[in-house]
């Protein structure tokens, strides 16, 4: 047996890291991380003991080449035989931390199975000569408020621990690995961004004319910064489009940080596709070195040994985060290392639900819990802000519900103040009439409900030479559709010809300013948005400016997902009643309609209960849950398109090994994300090299990605925007 028990040996085999340093080193950050929701200890414990399995032979061996060794288990085990309904939860992080969370399984699993309990009889290489220098705890109770029958609230405590102790040692490692080398840039103070906002929105206070659009978006800012003053908790922000609701809640969020002494800004917005404004917006205020987008598409998991790789995994270590709902939620609800890494990082945040109509029905209830969790348990102030308010009240417990505040003043008024189109209903048509329509109007948004429909209208468009014609999806890579909205923004500014057809990417968030709308019959919300991008600053007339929404001859709903379907079937009953659908009560009876015809869809995989009923058991079903919570059903894979200088340098760092977290940042702005079966026919004709690590790859092919639309496909699924994350 050796004396010496060791942790980590550098690449160059220069260096060693004693196993007593990295179990010092990991339990001090682990226990500063979870200092933030009150649960030090807690985290000191797993931070401890999560890696003494490697205070054996095999793992000396196995440092110097020799088989791959289980060393998760033991701290586990330990933890585990102590019982009580802490040390079980540690277990369950520690047990996976390389391999993930695991479930809880019986205690009639098999010996060796993958659940916890399996896990716990499985046979273990001899660390007893290590351990007689380690203290194994009993863990304090965590400082939990249950909500309803708890269940819930203890999976969530369980994984925001693992957080802790994933996090710490990856970061423990890499500053060893780095021997030092590694920095992570540091972001200003909550106070410096703060004052950074003043500044850019001092100049807007000076109007106080409710006639003017700017005036009634300095009201809606000035109620925004008294109310960050407020105690913390839930809040809804209702601004209709164009009221400046981006800035306003930014606003809101920077004030009540520094009023609470709260760390971050986590700002969570439906698609992946227009991430990459608001977050221009947010650097053009407080720098690059304070904003993050979070859209990558890439996980890095593996279960046996930590590779430099999934060094680069995030961990939202910057104030200002700009992420999607897909990436916020499934990271909530994950059991692997790499998604749940960053989630401690949550705890004592501002989050703004952008277009919070957007949170994905068949999983409203698990989405609801989960913010309701952070709000309750972990010092958040969650943000509901949208033009379109849902009725989400009564499907959040009352615990959290109960003091609910709305931050815009004035509702009902600034919806008609900010009215600014025409919003009709021209029934069923055919594709050929409205190109017919696009060519006859020379400044025109058309947004329809799938990515071939777009594709086939504007090649149609290109095809008879119709001048300023573009199109816009997400098979176009994010800095690619910055360059082709800023062309659009400058022939809209110049009234130069531009007839725009997109998928939904374009009707949330991104600010254009079109004199005709037409829109392919969505659910009401999506109807709404897509009129905010007519007339948007009021520069013209009312009734010179209409948003016309329609359905084509001969094309069923079948085909779609059940998710889209849903919205299109409420909808089309609410247009049948009201004529002017954009008013306050057509809106809320749709959202009403919706999560009333879904009844049990709103958690149609039955998660809540899952971790619920297992209250009394402790046998949560961390993976099977994960595996089971999907926002977008099919899997998708990303490919780096290396067409600009910037890219192709990414490219060559990740095919040479190199990895870190702002490579893999940077890499998202030059990629694209495509469902399976896409990537596979890509791969399968020799476009794309063999993937560099699972679900990404690097398009060899330039000739397959057109300036004009993006990667070309092999096949045309026909799926909604929606669905990309």
């Amino acid at each position: 047996m050796k004396t010496k028990y060791l942790a980590h040996i550098s690449e160059d085999e220069t260096r060693e890291q004693t196993l007593t340093d990295h179990l010092t080193g990991t339990a001090e950050l682990a226990g500063q991380f979870a200092k933030a929701f009150d649960c030090e200890e807690q985290g000191k414990a797993v931070g401890r003991t999560h890696d003494i399995g490697k205070g054996t032979t095999a793992f000396w061996n196995r440092l110097h080449d020799g088989p791959i060794v289980d060393h998760s288990t033991a701290g586990a085990k330990e933890l585990y035989d102590i019982g009580g309904l802490s040390n079980i939860l540690a277990a369950y992080c520690v047990a996976g931390h390389h391999a993930g969370l695991p479930d809880g399984g019986t205690p009639g699993n098999g010996t060796g199975t993958s659940t916890l309990h399996g896990r716990m009889g499985k046979k273990l290489e001899d660390y007893s000569d290590f351990l007689k220098g380690i203290d194994i705890p009993k863990i304090p109770a965590p400082p939990l408020r249950s909500i309803e029958k708890g269940g819930f609230s203890l999976a969530f405590y369980t994984r925001m621990l693992f957080s802790c102790l994933v996090d710490a040692d990856y970061l423990d490692t890499e500053r060893f690995m780095s021997n030092g080398a590694v920095v992570r840039p540091k972001s200003d103070s909550i106070d410096v961004l703060f004052k950074m906002l003043e500044q850019h929105v001092t100049p807007w206070l000076r109007n106080t004319d409710r006639n003017t659009v700017n005036g009634r978006r300095t009201e809606i800012l000035k109620a925004c910064l008294e109310k960050g003053q407020a105690e913390q908790g839930l809040f809804q922000l209702t601004v209709p489009t164009g009221g400046g609701k981006t800035i306003a809640s930014m606003a809101f969020g920077l004030r009540h940080a520094v009023e609470h002494n709260l760390e971050r800004i986590v700002y969570v917005i439906p698609y992946t596709s227009i991430i990459e404004q608001n977050a221009q917006v947010f650097r053009n205020i407080f720098g690059d070195q304070n904003v993050l987008e979070d859209h990558c598409n890439v996980t890095f998991d593996d279960p046996d040994e930590l590779k430099k790789y999934q060094l680069a995994a995030e961990n939202y270590d910057k104030r200002v985060i700009v992420t999607t709902n897909v990436q916020f939620f499934e990271s909530l609800f994950s059991y692997k290392t790499s998604k749940c890494r960053k989630l401690h990082n949550l705890a004592k945040s501002i989050i703004i639900f952008d277009e919070a109509q957007m949170l994905p029905v068949d999983y409203l209830l698990p989405c609801i819990r989960a913010i309701s969790e952070l709000v309750y348990n972990y010092h958040c102030t969650a943000v509901l802000c949208t033009a379109t308010q849902p009725a989400l009240n009564e499907h959040f417990p009352k615990a959290v519900s109960a003091n609910i505040q709305e931050i815009c003043p004035n509702v009902e008024d600034q919806y008609q103040f900010f009215k600014r189109t025409q919003v009709e209903n021209i029934g069923q048509i055919s594709e050929e009439f409205l190109i017919d329509c696009l060519k006859e109007q020379e400044q025109a948004l058309c947004i329809l409900g799938s990515r071939a429909s777009v594709r086939r209208v504007f090649k149609q468009l290109q095809n008879e030479g119709v001048e300023g014609s573009y199109h816009l999806s997400t098979l176009m890579y994010p800095d690619h559709r910055k360059r082709i909205l800023e062309k659009i923004r400058e022939r809209l500014k110049s009234s130069k010809p531009c007839r725009v057809i997109s998928t939904s990417l374009i009707e949330a968030g991104v600010d254009v300013d079109f004199p005709s709308v037409w829109r392919q019959l969505a659910g009401i919300d999506s109807i709404i948005q897509a009129a905010g991008r007519c007339n948007r600053e009021g520069k013209r007339p009312m009734d010179q400016c209409k948003t016309v929404y329609f359905t084509f001859e001969g094309q069923k709903n079948t085909s779609l997902p059940s998710s889209m379907r849903r919205p299109i079937s409420v909808a089309e009953q609410v247009v049948r009643k009201y004529e002017d659908i954009s008013e306050l009560q057509p809106i809320h009876e749709y959202f009403k309609n919706l999560y009333k015809v879904t009844g049990d869809g709103i958690d149609k995989k039955f998660i809540v209960d899952a971790f619920e009923n297992a209250v009394n058991s402790w046998n949560f079903p961390f993976k099977t849950v994960s595996d089971a919570f999907q926002l977008i059903e099919q899997e998708t894979k990303t490919v780096l398109i290396p067409l600009e200088p910037k890219a192709k340098e990414i490219a060559a760092k990740l095919e040479e090994g190199f990895y870190s977290k702002q490579l893999m940042r940077d890499a998202g702005r030059y990629s694209v994300n495509l469902y399976e079966k896409e990537y596979d026919a890509l791969h399968d004709l020799g476009y794309i090299k063999e993937p560099l690590f699972e679900g990404f790859a690097v398009l060899t092919d330039e000739s397959q990605y057109k300036e004009q639309y993006g990667l070309e496909l092999v096949m045309e699924t026909g799926i909604g925007i929606m669905f990309e994350g």
